[in-house]
């Protein structure tokens, strides 16, 4: 039999898994507050779904490519239009704030973890390559 090579997963960040969390949890909201406006007659039925859907598919987008610094701006960007929704449905102004509450903690937890994790355990392929050299198959 021939050995297959595996590709090996990515590690990600503490910072890029925390605020990905964050935006499912927000897509989520934004997929009952679509429900909510289109309940209650805020928005036309239309008006109501197309945009509760495209916002529902850029904050799931957005939470796959948090790794890219530009990504985590927009992430940004999308907590000032979570508050925003409050204009639709006022309950939001208070839900978005602890959202933005919760945006905020992770960034700073995931940096500081992100930050702990490069001390202890630097990546020491570029200073020792020799040794890899010898365990390789």
């Amino acid at each position: 039999m021939s050995r297959r090579e595996r590709r090996v997963p990515r590690r990600r960040s503490a910072t890029e898994s925390l605020l990905s969390i964050v935006l499912l949890l927000e897509a989520l909201l934004v997929f009952f507050l679509t429900l909510v406006v289109f309940a209650l007659d805020a928005l036309p039925p239309a008006a109501a779904f197309i945009g509760g859907g495209v916002l529902f598919l850029i904050l799931l987008a957005l939470g796959r490519v948090m790794r890219f610094e530009w990504a985590v701006w927009v992430g940004w960007l999308m907590q000032i239009v979570i508050i925003l929704t409050g204009l639709l449905e006022p309950l939001m102004f208070g839900i978005g704030a602890i959202f933005v509450a919760l945006w905020t903690y992770c960034f700073i937890t995931g940096r500081r973890l992100d930050t702990r994790n490069a001390a202890l355990f630097p990546d020491d392929t570029t200073e020792n390559p020799t040794t890899d050299a010898k365990e390789a198959p």
